[in-house]
């Protein structure tokens, strides 16, 4: 029987509320690298030991530990930069600094190798002020934090001695906050079945502003000066809306000789409930006439919204790893991440309070609003590749690089989401105290990339997000 030490699951219940895992991932959302033995070499993990994080990358990896435990403790760092631009103006992401705690422990034993871990999956977001020119002139902040993250129970074993087989259950959890203005020429198009370009916006809230919308042939209300989602609890441990649900991992590694190793691992889609609040508004600015002439109005609708079918998605890869020399050992993994099956549109649904404080969002009490931004990701194919040279029986240096092509169609570009770096330079180091004790560090950056949502020429202007990042990983090892 499978028995994880009591102290191991109380520790993981203690901290699991706790770990704020807003990774601001960069292939696609998805991290370079998990670990920072496997981080320091581009990401490559597929065919050699890379600690407990081999969880999150090839489970049948923790079954090359040594007989015996190991607990590991994480603390990451992300520090991306991001900034947009529109008509001369320009607007910087103060969301700059976002730190990430995990654990793992494993147990070895006659060629059976089990544990628990949590470690951040991945996500994306960013912060601009209320003075940036998206906050529509009305000191709107606008904000996104998406992060994802995995309690795993890993399990792995060793057929013989070149075979490893493994895999993975994992509970998984999602978290969102945002703050979105949309200006009226944004909603118009979205909620005008001719246009919708950039996405959809129906329902019976849709209905009832459209009766009252003079362009659209309504009366009542001039003009939109822009609407406003805002569900977002501004803390760096949890979103507002939350989800949760499931995922699996299957993997394998053959030692094909002494010097070479081959891995490959499959990680299947999420199935993750809708991440919902029942704390939300959905807000908007009009010039109207409700009876005394045409005056400006801020009409804040409260009620719960759902941010429906959101996924991470399949994921498989290859790998090797060559001992080149006693000291030098190179690794090389390719994967495919099949962002088109999960990213095509995201979608949110909006229900109003039956009884609404403002009176003049009393006439969209009860109603829905079902709003969809185009995403339309393009599957991304990822190479890693690293290298780790043994100084002495202490110190190890690793160095990598990581390419992934931009996902993220220049059409449906969003400065809230600006996923779209490409490539990746890393570096660290693992020194061992003891045969107990060992540290292991890595940095990566992220070169910065320029992108641009052209707009539609006319009411929609072009956006251009820049994008870079530098991060570091750092873990304690423990073997007893």
């Amino acid at each position: 029987m499978i028995r994880i030490p009591g102290r191991l699951t109380a520790l993981c219940a203690a901290i699991l509320p706790l770990l704020p895992l807003s990774a601001h991932a960069t292939n696609g959302m998805n991290m370079e690298g998990y670990g920072p033995i496997a981080a320091a070499m581009g990401g490559a993990s597929m065919a050699y030991d890379n600690g407990s994080a081999a969880m999150m990358n090839n489970p049948a990896t923790i079954g090359m530990m040594d007989d015996g435990d190991r607990l590991d403790a994480f603390f990451g760092f992300l520090g991306p930069d991001v900034e947009s631009e529109a008509g001369g103006m320009t607007a910087e992401s103060d969301g700059n600094a976002y730190y990430m705690p995990a654990a793992g422990f494993l147990h070895k034993r006659e060629g059976l190798t089990y544990g628990i871990g949590m470690y951040g999956q991945g996500g994306m977001g960013t912060e601009y002020g209320s003075s940036s020119f998206m906050s529509m002139g009305a000191g709107l902040e606008n904000r996104t934090e998406l992060s994802v993250g995995r309690v795993i129970a890993p399990l792995s074993f060793n057929v013989n001695d070149k075979l490893v087989v493994g895999g993975s259950l994992d509970f998984v959890w999602a978290g969102l906050d945002l703050r979105m203005a949309m200006s009226e020429a944004q909603f118009a198009d979205m909620a005008n079945p001719a246009a919708q370009t950039i996405g959809t916006a129906s329902g019976s809230l849709v209905n009832a502003f459209g009766a009252m919308y003079e362009p659209f042939g309504g009366a009542g209300i001039s003009r939109l000066d822009f609407a406003y989602f805002d569900y977002s609890n501004g803390s760096r441990f949890s979103g507002k809306a939350r989800g949760y649900g499931a995922a699996g991992k299957l993997g394998a590694a053959y030692k094909v000789n002494d010097r070479l190793t081959v891995g490959a691992s499959y990680h299947s889609e999420t199935r993750l409930g809708d991440m919902e609040t029942d704390d939300a508004v959905v807000r908007m600015s009009v010039n109207a006439n409700f009876g005394a002439g045409y005056q400006d109005y801020d009409i804040p609708v409260t009620g719960k919204i759902a941010v429906k079918d959101f996924q991470w998605p399949s994921t498989y890869g290859i790998g090797a790893a060559f001992q080149a020399t006693d000291k030098l050992m190179l690794a090389a993994d390719v994967k495919r991440i099949n962002w088109a099956d999960t990213m095509q549109d995201f979608r949110m649904v909006f229900t109003a309070d039956a009884t609404q404080a403002n009176p003049y969002a009393g006439g969209f009490a009860g109603l829905d609003l079902d709003a969809a931004l185009f995403q339309r990701w393009d599957d991304q194919t990822v190479y890693q590749l690293g290298g780790a040279y043994r100084v002495d029986k202490q110190l190890t240096l690793r160095a990598g690089y990581n390419h992934g092509d931009n996902p993220v169609p220049n059409t449906y570009l969003n400065a809230l989401f600006p996923a779209i770096v490409e490539d990746h330079v890393t570096a660290g180091f693992g020194y061992g105290f003891n045969e107990k004790q060992s540290v292991d560090f890595s940095v990566q950056h992220a070169l910065e990339v320029s992108n641009t949502n052209p707009g539609n020429g006319s009411t929609i202007p072009a956006v251009t997000s820049r994008h870079a990042q530098t991060s570091f990983q750092f873990i304690y090892s423990h073997r007893f």
